[in-house]
Formats: C-alpha cells, structure tokens, sequence
C-alpha cells in the first residue's frame, strides 16, 4: 500500500480521536493482547495509518524516538494521553453522549443519544443533523473528526469535564445553535434488539472490559427457539482477552487464534461450554477490525457462524506499548495475528461468506440466512 513519509508528530492526534471514536461510532480501538514474556501488555490497534494521521497538541516526549517510519501501525501518547486511552478501554470516556454516522450524502447525523448525558439534557436528538461544531462546518468531513471535535480531544487543553462544545443542528427544516457541556461517561457495549420473531440481534460495539460477560448474559436471556444475529458492524476492537472470552460464548473449547511476537509463536484457546447450538450469524462490514476481526475469523473458521455483510478492514498486526522514563507511551509493531485455519488478515481482511452490496439491507439478509439455518 503505497503511502507517503509521515512526520514523527503525525502520528498521535487522530489516533486518540479514533480511539475514542470507538466508544460511540465506527473509529478505532486499542485491542489489548495477553502478557508477552516479559509481562508487558501486548495490543492490536486499528484505527488509521500513519500516512492518516493529525498532529495532537500534548507532548509525546521521548516516545517520539522510538517510532520507525515503517511502523504502520505505531502511534505515540503523552502521559495523560495514554492514561485516557485506558480509561476508554474501561468503558469510560469524556464527551457529550452523542454517537454519530456518516450518511451516504456526507452529512453527520446523531444515531444515538445516551441516557441520562448532557446531550439528552441539552434536547439533542436521534436523526439530527450535526452542521457545526464551534461554528466550523462539517461537510465532508470524516465522521472521526466530528467525534474528536465533540470530545474536544483535537484541542485537549480546552476538553474535559466541565468543558462545553457548541453545537449548530437541523431537525425538520429548523436551524438552531446549543451548547453542550462535556462529562466522564460510561457506556454499555452491547445492546440487544428484537425487531423480528425468532431473531435476537446483538450488537457489540467494542470490547472493553466486561463486553465478553455482558454478550454471554445476552445470550442467556434469548428466548428459546431465537437465532442470534451477532452484529459487529463498525466494532473497531478492544480489549484482545474480551474478545477471546467473547468467541467462548459460542464455542466448545478449541483455537481462536495465533499470534508471534517478535517471531516467538503463541495461541488463544476458548473455554469449553459455549453455545454451539443456536443458529448464528454475524453482521460485518469495513469498519470490523483488529480484534473484532479475530473473532469473526473464528467463528467463520471454526463453522461456527455464517458471516454476512461486506469485507473487514484488515488490520492484524501486534503492538506493544513501551513507557519512557518521562511517562510517554510508544505503542510499537512487534507481529502479527492468524484465524484458526492460518489465514492473516492484515491489509487483507474478512471476506463474508455472503457478501451484500452497497445499499443493500444487510440486516434483512442477515436474517434471511438466519432463517435457513434454523
């Protein structure tokens, strides 16, 4: 892939604004790997490439030297940078409560208000149209820049709690500017849906801790008789051991995926006692990665799930997070990840086994394949 020489600084800023992005909308994610040898945490980040990537406004310090450039993947924090990170790996994050989409016009649009957030308190709404953020408008722009700006990661030194973002919407032919104060959150990754008779949709957004033990109680709780569809559309990853835990809920024991760091091989296992009755498929598409992608490789592999929807994004590469002495974070590309049967995915991706074309209802087909499993 060809790409051109990034500047060290490069590659800092948005890759926290798609980090963050994950925790609402298709962006990107730290997928976070067991111990390597030495006890450090490994990870598999997807997000955006180097060649990608905006400046960020804090100081990387020393980690700044560590980074090649043809590390596609590396990326740099400064200390308050990568302890927000692993905040946002627990489920928090600083924001407004506004999950956003990019229509296929290119207008950015409010796909989710979450409860109890500044936003509903504000009067934000599902179906609004976001036209400008701090008065800068937002056509064409990248649905993960939107996310930064809401956030305010794009200028950390005016973000956090406490800080507002003022908003310019659209609803129904009415303009109106609202200011919207900036709070810690939590969200729920995984939310169940039963909008058709014998077809429970769950939907992972990312794996943060607790995502595996919240999809095994949703599994659970489907009524008897249900197919599930797992749906992992725009889940850019997370935490590696969730996911892992995750392809346990729907297999019996045996290989999720290998992985070498530093040419050094190692595999994941499931636990035994999952669900390998229930008809399953799973929902994909570009924004399925890292992570996500090992557990849809798995379950294809293992002929566990038909895989509908349209190619993951390919990103299977191994990163290990290196602290300096001046508490900067370099996150370094140390190997790469296999399906069960061997495939690699970086750059690459998951083909689905039923492919749905731009435009198509993916969850319509989704549950016609359902229906035919069971």
């Amino acid at each position: 892939m060809p790409r051109s020489a990034p500047l060290l600084p490069a590659r800092r800023g948005a890759v926290l604004a798609c980090v963050f992005a994950s925790v609402l909308v298709t962006g990107a994610a730290t997928g976070s790997w067991p111990p390597g040898a030495d006890g450090t945490e490994l990870s598999a980040m997807g997000g955006t490439p180097q060649d990608a990537r905006g400046g960020g406004e804090g100081d990387a310090g020393q980690a700044e030297a560590l980074v090649g450039e043809d590390d596609r993947w590396a990326a740099v924090y400064s200390p308050e940078e990568y302890a927000e990170l692993q905040s946002g790996l627990e489920g928090e994050y600083v924001g407004t409560g506004i999950a956003v989409t990019r229509t296929p016009d290119g207008r950015i649009e409010v796909r989710e208000v979450h409860e109890d957030s500044p936003a509903e308190r504000a009067g934000v709404l599902a179906g609004d149209e976001i036209r400008t953020i701090d008065g800068d408008r937002l056509d064409g722009d990248p649905v993960t820049d939107a996310v930064s700006r809401l956030r305010g990661s794009d200028r950390p030194e005016r973000a956090g709690p406490g800080s507002t973002v003022l908003l310019g919407l659209e609803r129904d032919g009415r303009h109106w500017e609202v200011e919207v104060e900036r709070a810690r959150l939590t969200t729920e990754t995984v939310t169940v849906t039963r909008d058709a008779p014998g077809v429970t949709r769950i939907h992972v957004s990312s794996f943060t801790r607790g995502s595996a033990e919240q999809l095994r109680s949703a599994v659970e709780s489907v009524p008897a008789g249900d197919g599930i569809v797992l749906d992992l559309r725009g889940n850019a990853g997370g935490l590696l051991a969730e996911a892992a835990a995750a392809a346990s809920v729907f297999l019996d024991g045996g290989l999720v995926a290998t992985y070498d760091v530093r040419g050094e091989q190692h595999a994941l296992h499931a636990e035994r006692g999952g669900d390998t009755g229930t008809p399953l498929v799973v929902l994909v598409d570009g924004g399925t990665m890292s992570s996500a992608e090992m557990l849809t490789g798995a379950l294809q592999d293992r002929n566990r799930a038909v895989i509908v929807g349209s190619r993951t994004f390919g990103k299977g590469t191994v990163q290990m997070p290196r602290e300096q002495p001046d508490g900067s974070v370099a996150e370094l590309t140390v190997g790469h990840y296999l399906t069960p049967s061997g495939r690699a995915i970086d750059e690459v991706g998951i083909a689905p086994d039923l492919v749905v074309d731009p435009g198509e209802d993916a969850e319509a087909e989704a549950r016609i394949v359902l229906g035919g499993l069971s």
